[in-house]
């Protein structure tokens, strides 16, 4: 089985619209619901767990009636970070999935993700039992003296853009963060699962990734969606 995790445990204070980014409605649908939809829709996806701020719960449960969306089998309260988010998401399957089970993990706020990334994650995953979708770097970039300069280039063919979805075989995430929080790992590390994985010693696997696959964070992201989805429509009324 594949379960797609989907986090919406955060409160978006930077977008600036009163409510958690996930929620603000484009073109008359909430961001979480197009990105539901992204796994709703994908062959390769048996079921979704939907982590959300507390907050939001019963209305979350009201847009996966209105939507139609099947595939979400649970939803589960968020943590105070991104660690604990995910950390509530995988105990709350402890009893819903085998070890071999693979769950892919991503942000609420992350829309824009497209069927071929979900695909490739879930092949790579199946293959080195986890997968992170990456993509190259390609800005002209430089290590920061302070806040004004700079004085030393990073070659950018030696860095490497993760974003998510994060596939992981289920019991490997599991012992993961059964490790961090036993040893206090979880605590060491910025709220992010591949800084965990470093710094654990684990080796990450590259999947497909895309530059347009981006984590809604600003006001301008929000209308970066707006287009994409009018974009979208019209591709699929010309098709018809």
């Amino acid at each position: 089985m594949n379960i797609a995790v989907i986090l919406a445990g955060g409160v978006g204070s930077r977008v600036g619209a009163g409510m958690p980014k996930q929620f603000v409605k484009i073109l008359g649908k909430p961001v979480i619901v197009y990105t539901i939809e992204a796994f709703q829709k994908h062959e390769d996806i048996d079921a979704i767990e939907v982590v959300c701020v507390k907050s939001h719960i019963d209305y979350m449960k009201e847009l996966v009636d209105t939507y139609g969306l099947s595939k979400v089998k649970w939803i589960t309260e968020g943590g105070a970070d991104f660690q604990g988010s995910v950390l509530n998401g995988i105990n709350n399957l402890q009893d819903k999935c085998s070890e071999d089970d693979i769950v892919l993990v991503h942000f609420g706020a992350s829309p824009f993700v497209e069927g071929d990334i979900i695909a490739d994650a879930v092949r790579v995953c199946k293959i080195k039992g986890n997968a992170i979708s990456t993509t190259p770097f390609y800005l002209l970039s430089g290590v920061k003296d302070d806040d004004e300069k700079t004085t030393k280039w990073i070659d950018r063919d030696t860095i490497a853009c993760m974003n998510s979805p994060h596939a992981f075989r289920y019991g490997y995430i599991r012992d993961i963060y059964k490790r961090a929080v036993e040893t206090g790992v979880i605590k060491e590390v910025e709220p992010h699962t591949t800084t965990l994985m470093y710094k654990m010693g684990e080796t990450i696997y590259f999947s497909k990734g895309s530059q347009s696959n981006i984590k809604i964070t600003t006001k301008e992201d929000l209308d970066l969606f707006e287009g994409y989805v009018l974009m979208k429509q019209r591709h699929a009324q010309e098709d018809k």
